[in-house]
């Protein structure tokens, strides 16, 4: 099957699928559907789309009411017209049964360790978890826990934590995010790498970068 990629800023020219927001290479949109039993209705209709499309999304479905559907061509490790394609029929369906998108909810967590030997701890660390290297990229086969990826340094560093967290949000929810991490308490670390991503850090240090698909 040929599969045509679709970019990030490709999908944000677009401008027709607001339900849907681009993040790590796949579109993620929220859907309440009014209860349980509705949500699971659209997870129906959705499965039969995707049946007929024959490209299949990832579904999660949580009381009372909340739909979370994520896209991705596995087959070439991001976004293609295929993805786009289906997300427009299931918007399509959503607005069929009356259920309600919540476009700046989705967000996607990423684990990051700092290290000067990637090669040395990936094993270690894709056994605990029971994960899979994907070309030193650490998924859970599930599809269900964070994904972990190895930041190599160039010496050691001791004054800063070797784990932090990427929290990959819609674009258009960056800002308010870091006021309110700002106000909780946090501090900006640099924003050097703005808007593809913002360091912030907690009273202890702890790190955290809120990430978006812009500027990258």
């Amino acid at each position: 099957m040929a599969y045509t990629r679709v970019s990030a800023a490709e999908f944000a020219a677009l401008g027709e699928l607001a339900d849907w927001r681009y993040m790590l290479a796949g579109l993620h949109a929220d859907f309440r559907a009014g209860s349980f039993p509705a949500a699971a209705s659209l997870v129906a209709a959705i499965s039969e789309a995707a049946e007929a499309a024959d490209h299949h999304p990832d579904i999660d479905v949580r009381y009372p009411d909340r739909v979370r559907v994520s896209l991705t061509t596995l087959a070439v490790g991001g976004t293609t017209t295929h993805d786009v394609d289906l997300a427009r029929k299931i918007s399509e369906i959503a607005v069929e049964v009356g259920a309600a998108a919540e476009p700046t909810v989705p967000q996607k967590v990423e684990i990051a360790i700092d290290t000067l030997d990637p090669d040395r701890i990936r094993p270690f660390w894709a056994a605990v978890l029971g994960y899979r290297d994907l070309d030193g990229y650490l998924i859970d086969p599930l599809r269900i826990g964070p994904p972990v990826w190895f930041q190599r340094m160039d010496e050691p560093r001791t004054d800063r934590d070797r784990f932090h967290l990427d929290i990959s949000v819609p674009h258009d929810v960056a800002d308010e995010r870091i006021v309110t991490a700002l106000a909780a308490g946090g501090t900006l670390v640099t924003d050097r790498f703005a808007r593809s991503w913002w360091v912030l850090a907690d009273a202890d240090g702890n790190e955290a970068c809120i990430c978006t698909w812009q500027d990258r």
